[in-house]
């Protein structure tokens, strides 16, 4: 789509795992974006801090396939000081 507007800019996704329900409405309004409404039931539904943090995470990986599958090199992702889900993403292991 960008490349038919006539942007041809490299383009790198960004990605946020949620961490927090918090991070339902924050998210959205830091980020200008929607979030899926089949997330939004996951984190709901989930009955712990540390089930929240595993959907975020488990939707983070889900995405970065698909993006690297459909061809991209490259992804970053938005720690915002708490890098330890994104570890979990690309399975860093980490001393606990």
């Amino acid at each position: 789509s960008c490349r038919k507007a006539g942007i041809e800019v490299p383009i790198i996704p960004g990605l946020k795992p949620l961490a927090t329900q918090k991070q339902l409405n924050l998210i959205p309004h830091r980020f200008h974006v929607d979030l899926p409404e089949a997330l939004i039931k996951e984190v709901i539904k989930a009955k712990s801090k540390e089930a929240i943090r595993q959907v975020g995470i488990d939707w983070c990986i889900q995405q970065s396939k698909e993006l690297k599958s459909a061809g991209l090199p490259f992804l970053h992702y938005y720690s915002m000081s708490k890098s330890d889900n994104i570890k979990a993403i690309n399975g860093i292991k980490t001393k606990k």
